[in-house]
């Protein structure tokens, strides 16, 4: 189901589409392509092989795909997938206060398409998907050295609330809490 139609930098035509289990393969080699790229020159190889293995097998990612809490948005450019959103509901965090709330949980892009509009297409998605499910806040968790991320995150005017710990592999990451009121 075809959600949003934007235009990038580059006039390629983004699409953003509610993923199925279909797409199952595109999500998992877009997880760890963009994991990867994004990680490994911070951590170990058997950390990064573990959570590589762990969150973004197939069989993964298909019970994440059919459980009723998560949404996921894949985009295409020139129908090719090169990101997604995963959203969550019903998780919150201590700090967040009583609004209704919907996760971010990864919004991914491939790196030759980073500064082309595919961020900011899923973003915008997200945004219009949580106020259709009648949400009042939107909130993440961004690893405190993602510098680019917390960047974008901070031009779509999400504000730090916490902090909490993120576990790749064996690793105990600090990630920074953002919310958004929507």
């Amino acid at each position: 189901m075809e959600t949003a139609n934007y235009k990038s930098k580059t006039l390629s035509s983004i699409t953003i589409q509610t993923a199925t289990v279909a797409q199952t393969a595109d999500i998992a080699n877009l997880s760890r392509i963009t994991f990867y790229d994004t990680y490994a020159q911070f951590n170990t190889k058997e950390n990064m092989d573990q959570f590589i293995t762990e969150h973004f097998s197939i069989a993964a990612l298909t019970s994440q795909i059919n459980d009723h809490n998560n949404i996921f948005l894949i985009a295409y450019m020139d129908n090719q997938p090169v990101g997604y959103v995963k959203m969550r509901e019903g998780k919150i965090p201590e700090g967040l206060g009583e609004e209704k709330a919907i996760e971010i949980e990864r919004i991914y892009a491939l790196k030759n398409v980073i500064g082309q509009g595919v961020g900011k297409s899923l973003m915008l998605e997200s945004i219009a998907t949580a106020k259709a499910k009648g949400k009042k806040m939107i909130w993440l968790g961004v690893w405190q050295q993602n510098s680019s991320a917390l960047q974008f995150y901070k031009k779509f005017g999400f504000k730090e609330f916490g902090t909490h710990i993120f576990m790749l592999g064996e690793d105990p990451q600090t990630d920074f809490l953002m919310r958004k009121m929507i």
